[in-house]
């Protein structure tokens, strides 16, 4: 069987490609063939490990946080400005279970880890939150999280210090939409209502997809996709 060495892809240059096949008698694969999960999921550890995804996060939070400042600093009288914020490796981290189940697991699994309600909060993110309430803003967190999960997730919330939230805005259990489609009808729905949403922050390209924000903020995450 053919195996590539276990270590990131983005470190095997054509010339190690060339190398490795020699001395393993040239194996060949099929032309088509994906990128190998286990190298990948190693590339993933290492990332994480390193502090290289502390780091990203820490990075987009400050310009975050710049810009919050310097919305709050020229508001006009009367305007609601409003900061909305994603949950999941966005707000909270979920990555003891990520890392628990090998970065797979199963819809029984996600459960279990959400009604746990004690993920650790991802502090970077956590202290945008807090400048924005101490700015006036206030904080909307729009999650893909079901209705009926709000309770354990109002206890995480309390736990991490961060209940002090204008609204917890949560998905409907029978609603089939995409995420994208639903965060972008309750970013319009806020926008209505009066709400000047003057930054978007997620963790995934549909949680920021649809407009609806002065400015949006992508935060790193190599673990998972969602629509």
């Amino acid at each position: 069987m053919c195996k590539t060495p276990g270590f990131p892809v983005n470190l095997l240059f054509s010339w190690g490609l060339m190398a490795w096949a020699m001395s393993t008698g040239g194996c060949v694969t099929g032309p088509h063939e994906p990128a190998n999960l286990d190298p990948l999921k190693q590339e993933i550890r290492i990332y994480v490990d390193s502090g290289g995804y502390d780091r990203d996060i820490a990075a987009v939070a400050a310009k975050a946080t710049a810009w919050l400042e310097e919305r709050a600093a020229r508001r006009t009288p009367g305007e609601r400005l409003a900061l909305v914020l994603d949950l999941d490796e966005t707000l909270l981290s979920d990555l003891a279970a990520e890392k628990e189940n090998d970065f797979g697991g199963s819809d029984a699994t996600w459960a279990a880890w959400l009604a746990m309600g004690d993920a650790p909060a991802i502090g970077a993110v956590r202290a945008v939150y807090r400048r924005a309430r101490q700015l006036h803003i206030e904080v909307f967190l729009l999650t893909g999280r079901a209705e009926r999960d709000r309770p354990p997730t109002e206890k995480n919330l309390v736990a991490i210090g961060c209940n002090d939230y204008a609204g917890l805005i949560m998905k409907p259990n029978d609603d089939r939409r995409p995420v994208a489609a639903f965060k972008t009808g309750e970013r319009k729905r806020l926008t209505a209502a009066g709400r000047a949403i003057v930054a978007n922050i997620g963790d995934q390209e549909s949680d920021l997809a649809g407009g609806y924000a002065e400015r949006t903020f992508k935060l790193p995450n190599p673990f998972y996709l969602t629509p």
